[in-house]
């Protein structure tokens, strides 16, 4: 049974999607605030954590940014809820390790489908090559890390399977639709800002090897060494 962290304020919302989740067949777990859910995401070590933003104690964002500087918890996948939905409030949840962002009011429908599909991708691990090679970048897939110039480099789980995903299709134009479809595991609505985010944070932790990714203006990305 896959376990759900639930760290929301709103004690009728968290208990709602408690409900939800477990009638799902998944072990939901409720924190009410910031410390208190950093101490459960540590101690419990959930396979997905729910995150509203607007937590009292410590922010969302804070908490996030301390879930990934964990090593007990930097892969543990993250998703985002809350009633901020202007681009930019997607943008800084996504630069500070968020694996997906729902907005405020959402239906049960879409946060289960969005639930499933991040603890999808979060599980699989492509097959091919043990170790793939771009460059100075090597993508070790039976360890999932990734190696620069032979130093291991961080990565949520979401970056690595993009990363994944550019480096097996190394030379070949891929479109924001494909890389939603391939990595998110689902259509999202006007959302290629998410793969651009993503793909900013991928060649800032790559760092010079980042310039390997190729930005095709109006299509997508590819990685050409």
């Amino acid at each position: 049974m896959q376990t759900v962290l639930i760290i929301e304020d709103e004690k009728d919302l968290a208990d709602l999607i408690a409900f939800n989740l477990e009638r799902e067949g998944y072990q939901a777990i409720v924190a009410t605030n910031g410390f208190e859910g950093l101490e459960q995401a540590a101690t419990s070590r959930p396979d997905l954590i729910l995150l509203d933003l607007m937590l009292p104690g410590m922010l969302g964002t804070e908490l996030c940014k301390n879930i990934r500087k964990s090593e007990k918890t930097a892969g543990i996948p993250v998703i985002m809820l809350t009633a901020k939905g202007e681009e930019i409030d997607k943008v800084v949840g996504f630069e500070v390790g968020a694996d997906d962002y729902v907005v405020k009011p959402f239906s049960t429908r879409e946060l289960l489908l969005r639930v499933k599909a991040v603890l999808r991708r979060s599980k699989s691990r492509p097959g091919a090559a043990a170790v793939l090679q771009a460059g100075p970048i090597a993508i070790d897939v039976e360890r999932h890390c990734v190696l620069v110039d032979g130093d291991e480099v961080s990565f949520t789980g979401t970056e690595f399977k993009l990363l994944h995903t550019l480096a097996q299709r190394m030379g070949r134009v891929q479109s924001r639709d494909v890389l939603l479809r391939d990595v998110w595991g689902y259509n999202f609505v006007d959302d290629s800002r998410t793969v651009d985010t993503h793909i900013t944070r991928l060649r800032t932790k790559l760092g010079e090897a980042g310039d390997l990714i190729k930005t095709v203006r109006g299509f997508g990305y590819k990685i050409e060494v």
